[in-house]
C-alpha cells in the first residue's frame, strides 16, 4: 500500500483577531484550540460529544437534538449521560441505514465534514504527495493520477524510453535456460537502440507472460512456469522500470493461464485472456497499490489468447489471437480501461492470425501478425489502427525477418518488436534481434538492436506507451 501524504496546510496553521465560521458566511467568535478544542456557544448539527481541555473529561454528557450546552456539562459522582429530545442509543446492536449494513460492537464514530472533505472522497482537482513513489497525484474525479506524467514524455523524451521484456522461451545453450524457459528479464533503451542489458530474473522460469506499466511500475502477470513447478501461473509480480532488480511478488490473477495479454493507463492494468481454464476472462489491478486482481468483464468468444495487445489513455485493445483451441481470429477487440464491462468489437485486422504483438502510442496502434492458420507460418506484416475510432486494419508495412510470438513495445514516436520466431521455416529458427518503426509514418522495419539471448514468447511493456497519460 502506497504512503500518502495530503497536501494542504503544514502542521501550523495561525489566525490571530479574526473569527472562524465552519459551514457559515458570518462567523461570530473565534476559535482557539490548545491541544483539544475549547469553545463557548458551540453549535452542533446532529449528535456530538465533547471533552474539556488541559486533558479531563466531563463526568457528564448532555446531548440535545440541536446544540450542545457548555454551561450544564458539570461534574457529578457518578458520571452521567444525559439526553434531551428525539435520541435513540443502543449498544453492541446491528442496524440498517441505506443500502449498507453496519454492524456496531464496540464503539463507533461518524466521520467529520462533508463526503467531499474526506480521504476517501475527495473533489476533482484535489492533491497527494505519494510518498513511495515521490509523485504528486491529483485526483480527476474518478481516480488518483499522476501530475505532469505525459507532459513529461513529451517535453523531455530522454527521460523515458525504456522497454522491459518479461521472461519467455530461451535458446537451449542460453543461461538460466531448462526446458527452453527462461528466468531474464531484459531492458532496451528504445531511443537510442543497441544491445539490451540484463534487468533482473524471476523466482522461477517464466514464459508466455503479459506485461503493462504506469510508467513507474511494470508489471508481469500469469505465465507457463518452468522445470520443477510445470503448469500455468496466476501470479502478478513487479519491478521498478527505472532501476534493476529481481520481480517482487504484487497479487494474483482471478484465475492461473498463460498467453493472455495486458494493456494500462496511468493508474490501472487490465489483464486479457489466457489459455485455461477460460479463454473470456479479464480482470484487472490498481497499479500504484498491491494486490489480488478483480473481475473486469468478458471478452467475446473468439480471439484475445496470443493477441496484440495496443492502448490508448483510455481505451485497451487486443487484436487476432485464438478463442477455443484452433480457432484463430482477425476481430479487434475493445475494453474501456477506466471502467468495467465486457469488450465489443470494433473491426478486423487484414488476415487471421495467431501469436500476435501489439505496440502503440496514444494514437495509433501496431500489430505484427505473427503466426498465419493451422499451419502457424511466421509472417513480416504490420498493420495499424487509428485508436479513438472503429474500424479495420490496414497495411503498415514488412518486418525485417519473420516474427511469431515476439515481444513489442513503444514510446510516443517509435515501436521495437524483438525476439520471436521464425516457425515453419526448415528449422525453428529464434531471434534475438530489435526491429523498429516510427509510429506516425508507414513504412518497413529497421534492424535496431539485439537481445541478451535470442527467445521468443515474452510479455513486454514500457515507460511511455500509448496508454499513460490517461485516468
Amino acid at each position: 500500500m502506497a504512503t500518502i501524504r495530503r497536501a494542504g496546510f503544514g502542521t501550523v496553521f495561525e489566525l490571530e483577531d479574526s473569527k472562524v465560521g465552519i459551514g457559515t458566511d458570518a462567523a461570530t467568535h473565534t476559535l482557539q484550540a490548545l491541544g483539544n478544542i475549547r469553545s463557548e456557544d458551540a453549535t452542533d448539527i446532529g449528535i456530538s460529544s465533547l471533552t474539556t481541555y488541559q486533558g479531563f473529561v466531563d463526568e457528564e454528557a448532555r446531548f440535545t437534538t440541536g446544540q450542545i450546552d457548555n454551561q450544564s456539562q458539570s461534574g457529578t459522582i457518578s458520571g452521567e449521560i444525559v439526553i434531551d429530545g428525539d435520541v435513540t442509543v443502543s449498544s453492541a446492536t446491528t442496524f440498517t441505514s441505506g443500502p449498507q449494513h453496519l454492524t456496531v460492537t464496540d464503539t463507533f464514530t461518524l466521520p467529520s465534514g462533508d463526503t467531499n472533505s474526506r480521504e476517501l472522497k475527495p473533489t476533482a482537482g484535489s492533491l497527494r504527495f505519494n510518498q513511495d513513489f515521490a509523485t504528486l497525484e491529483f485526483y480527476t474525479g474518478n481516480n488518483w493520477a499522476t501530475v505532469n506524467t505525459f507532459t513529461e514524455m513529451q517535453n523531455s523524451p530522454s527521460n523515458r524510453g525504456r522497454a522491459i521484456f518479461f521472461g519467455g522461451y530461451v535458446r537451449p545453450d542460453a543461461p538460466y535456460s531448462s526446458g527452453r524457459n527462461g528466468l531474464i528479464i531484459d531492458f532496451f533503451q528504445m531511443s537510442t537502440g543497441g544491445q539490451s542489458s540484463n534487468f533482473g530474473t524471476y523466482g522461477s522460469r517464466r514464459t508466455n507472460t503479459s506485461g503493462c506499466s504506469n510508467g513507474i511500475r511494470a508489471l508481469s502477470a500469469s505465465g507457463y512456469n518452468g522445470p520443477g513447478t510445470i503448469g500455468s501461473s496466476n501470479e502478478i509480480e513487479y519491478v521498478t522500470i527505472a532501476s534493476e532488480g529481481d520481480v517482487i511478488d504484487f497479487g494474483d490473477r482471478t484465475q492461473s493461464g498463460y498467453g493472455g495479454q495486458a494493456v494500462s493507463s496511468s493508474t490501472r492494468g487490465v489483464f486479457l485472456s489466457n489459455r485455461e481454464p477460460n479463454n473470456d476472462v479479464i480482470d484487472y489491478v490498481e497499479i500504484g497499490t498491491l494486490g489480488n486482481a478483480l473481475d473486469f468483464g468478458d471478452l467475446i468468444a473468439n480471439g484475445g489468447y496470443k493477441a496484440g495487445n495496443l492502448n490508448s489513455p483510455t481505451r485497451g485493445f487486443v487484436a487476432g489471437g485464438s478463442g477455443p483451441v484452433g480457432s484463430d481470429s482477425n476481430d479487434i477487440q475493445m475494453i474501456t480501461i477506466a471502467s468495467k464491462g465486457d469488450a465489443i468489437r470494433t473491426g478486423s485486422l487484414s488476415l487471421i492470425t495467431d501469436n500476435s504483438t501489439g505496440a502503440s502510442n496514444s494514437i495509433r496502434g501496431l500489430i505484427s501478425t505473427g503466426e498465419l492458420g493451422s499451419a502457424a507460418v511466421s509472417n513480416k506484416s504490420i498493420f495499424f489502427i487509428t485508436l479513438a475510432s472503429e474500424g479495420n486494419s490496414q497495411d503498415f508495412g514488412d518486418l525485417t525477418v519473420q516474427r511469431g510470438r515476439c515481444g513489442g513495445a513503444a514510446s510516443q514516436t517509435r515501436a521495437v518488436f524483438a525476439g520471436g520466431n521464425a516457425y515453419g521455416s526448415p528449422n525453428y529458427t529464434f531471434h534475438e534481434s530489435i526491429d523498429s518503426v516510427i509510429i506516425a509514418t508507414a513504412g518497413n522495419a529497421v534492424d535496431f538492436g539485439s537481445l541478451t539471448y535470442p527467445k521468443d514468447q515474452f510479455g513486454a511493456t514500457s515507460d511511455s506507451h500509448g496508454g499513460l497519460g490517461g485516468f
